[in-house]
């Protein structure tokens, strides 16, 4: 196979699957902190009014959706690696937190949710 061909191989293998197609996970880190939990999710591009939080028993779910904006008219795609779709992440905590008071605050793509009490 000639670079010519191995690299239309690679760029063709970089092709993902149409936006929308599969449900993502966002990535999420856990501080235990003096008065409760914080709780970090990764979320770039989403607008704040997509973004879900409730509390259930001893879990914690962040739910909504990542929404594609058109970057220049007239574009069309060629590969696609951001998911585009709706987002479920459910963190279970060592205690109960349905009635502890959750204080969320969403900047530059992260999302923290603070569990006090």
């Amino acid at each position: 196979m000639s670079h010519r061909e191995d690299r239309l191989e690679m760029l063709l293998s970089a092709v993902s699957k149409p936006a929308g197609a599969t449900t993502w996970r966002p990535a999420a880190d856990v501080y235990r902190t003096r008065d409760g939990w914080l709780l970090k999710f990764e979320l770039a591009g989403l607008e704040p009014g997509d973004i879900h939080v409730s509390a259930n028993g001893n879990a914690l779910t962040v739910r909504g959706v990542r929404r594609d904006h058109v970057a220049e008219e007239g574009c069309t795609q060629y590969s696609m690696e951001i998911n585009y779709s709706r987002f479920e992440r459910t963190i279970h905590l060592p205690c109960r937190i349905e009635t502890a008071g959750l204080e969320m605050k969403y900047q530059n793509g992260i999302l923290l949710v603070r569990v006090r009490g």
